[in-house]
């Protein structure tokens, strides 16, 4: 009895410290996401509209991507909708073609409506060609239309990266 006692202490503890790191890794990322918004909308003030009129959004505050080659990109980040966080997103990327080097950088993707935002949440939105990325400078939101309902920008966050390739991004939703 003394030892299931202790192993179920063990346990219990074990589950504690994971719950705490993850607690802790996921406050980071929503600090790193309101950081992130400001410097999209400092960047163009204009992109404050679309924080508040796109049905939901998600900010991707720290992509990571490289490649020699054959090239990958990940990168976590908060999903809001109606302006109010209801999870958290993560996006991995792969593509092929001539490409070397790394760089980080932050991307916003707008969803114009519930049933865009619904095809994330459901794990449906796998952005390729079709949707590429606007770099976020001022003024550009002004011009920048949904395609299929969605719209990203992104803010270059350091490194050098040489691409001409093919590859799609996937999303997928955590609940809070």
């Amino acid at each position: 009895m003394k030892k299931f006692s202790l192993t179920l202490f063990l346990f219990t503890l074990i589950g504690m410290v994971a719950f705490a790191q993850n607690s802790k890794k996921d406050q980071k990322i929503i600090d790193d996401s309101a950081e992130a918004k400001a410097e999209f909308i400092e960047a163009d003030p204009e992109m404050a509209s679309l924080f508040s009129s796109s049905h939901g959004y998600i900010i991707l505050p720290n992509v990571g991507k490289g490649g020699l080659g054959v090239g990958a990109a990940s990168g976590n980040g908060v999903a809001y909708e109606g302006g109010a966080m209801i999870g958290f997103a993560s996006m991995k990327q792969l593509s092929i073609g001539f490409q070397a080097g790394g760089q980080a950088y932050r991307e916003v993707v707008f969803f114009e409506n519930e049933e865009a935002f619904t095809r994330f949440k459901t794990g449906q939105i796998e952005m390729s060609a079709q949707v590429s990325a606007v770099a976020a400078t001022a003024g550009v939101s002004a011009d920048a239309e949904y395609v299929d309902g969605v719209m990203v920008f992104t803010i270059a966050k350091g490194g050098l990266m040489y691409e001409a390739s093919v590859g799609g991004q996937q999303f997928k939703f955590r609940a809070k």
